[in-house]
């Protein structure tokens, strides 16, 4: 009996004892740690590796994005290139045919001029004649169609000169310089400026013009510029620093008045 009391005894002792130690054990914390994979320096030169080439694919886009912008400019200049030089031609033949024009007009102008002035240079030597028994002679004055021819070759002589402010010749010219000029031709002496060219000779209607009437625009006596009718609805003048002496229509610029000296 003593012998099974000991060994129970000692049982008992020993299963405490264990109890004890796993409730000691399972109060404590876990304090275990899993560490993370550091880089290496074969990880970093790849990743330098894949920028560069990002960076180089990027550049590349936007080089054949500025190349492709370029040639598209370039062909837009081309094209704007080819119309101006269309439009450069087309000015050239078109002042081509009305200098053409004008010179085929002047022709027939003064071929017209030449046998009116012979026809009355005719009529006026017969009437001298068949009057002479009867009445003392008398001078018989020049027909002026041929001073207003003068007047208007010496004109047409002139287109294509530049306009100079206050020019009067031979290659540059203002508006009143050139009209100066040309009347003094036939011996007709104007004032040099518009405002006093537009009170000389005498004052007509622009709707009865004839060839050889000096327009001007603004009022008589204030006129701010002239020219000289040359028939047909048109004018030669000398008309602005853009322009130069030029031949131009009236319906696009009509006149305020004129005068006739001739």
């Amino acid at each position: 009996m003593a012998l099974r009391a000991g060994v129970a005894g000692g049982v008992l002792s020993t299963i405490a004892v264990a109890g004890s130690a796993n409730a000691a054990t399972a109060a404590e914390p876990v304090t275990e740690t899993i560490e993370m994979p550091t880089l290496t320096a074969t990880l970093t030169s790849k990743a330098a590796l894949s920028a560069e080439a990002t960076q180089q694919a990027a550049d590349a886009y936007q080089y054949r994005a500025e190349q492709q912008s370029a040639a598209e400019k370039a062909v837009k200049d081309a094209k704007k290139a080819h119309k101006a030089a269309e439009k450069k031609a087309e000015a050239a033949a078109e002042k081509k045919a009305e200098e053409r024009a004008a010179a085929a007009e002047r022709a027939a102008r003064s071929a017209e001029r030449t046998d009116l002035s012979g026809v009355q240079t005719a009529a006026a030597t017969s009437s001298s004649s068949g009057s002479s028994a009867s009445a003392p002679s008398q001078d018989v004055p020049a027909p002026a169609s041929g001073s207003v021819a003068s007047v208007i070759s010496f004109l047409q002589a002139q287109v294509g000169d530049a306009y100079v402010m206050g020019g009067t010749g031979p290659n540059s010219w203002d508006c009143s310089g050139l009209v100066q000029a040309a009347f003094k031709q036939v011996g007709v002496d104007l004032p040099r400026t518009s405002q006093e060219q537009s009170t000389a000779g005498t004052q007509v209607g622009t709707s009865n013009l004839q060839v050889g009437d000096i327009l001007y625009w603004g009022g008589q006596g204030s006129a701010y510029h002239t020219g000289v009718y040359i028939g047909d609805g048109k004018y030669l003048d000398a008309a602005n620093p853009s322009k130069g002496v030029v031949i131009q229509d009236l319906s696009g610029y009509p006149a305020d008045g004129a005068v006739r000296v001739l």
